[in-house]
């Protein structure tokens, strides 16, 4: 049921946003951006009640929970660049939107570097057992 209130927030947010367009454009941008940020915030308390379940998974699976809390920071960082680059898109800021994404990618690559040296690691002891 989450979901129709999140649908019913973004539609009230964009019918009053268009409505003050013309005359208040500059409470347009008020309730566009105040709008956003109640998505953004309904989306972050729905993920939270599901971390739990990621950290049965690593204990489950035997994967160290460092490690899938890396994933799940790089997955939130992926979210979070790309709602705002959207945000920037709809206020015609398309040239910092882009350099936003550009950013996003690379905290993402710097948060891989664990992952990366993990799965190294791994392959360097598979082979070794082969060989």
């Amino acid at each position: 049921m989450e979901i129709f209130q999140l649908v019913g927030i973004a539609f009230i947010t964009a019918v009053t946003a268009l409505l003050l367009k013309e005359t208040k454009p500059e409470l347009s941008f008020a309730v566009t951006v105040t709008g956003s940020i109640i998505l953004l915030l309904f989306a972050f308390e729905l993920f939270r009640g599901s971390i739990s379940i990621f950290n049965r998974i690593a204990e489950t699976t035997g994967i160290k929970s460092s490690m899938v809390k890396i994933i799940l920071k790089m997955v939130g960082i992926g979210y979070l660049v790309e709602f705002s680059a959207g945000i920037l898109n709809d206020f015609g800021q398309n040239s910092v939107a882009d350099k936003l994404v550009f950013c996003g990618k690379a905290v993402v690559l710097i948060l891989a570097i664990p992952i990366l040296e993990s799965v190294l690691s791994l392959v360097s002891k598979l082979l070794g057992l082969i060989g």
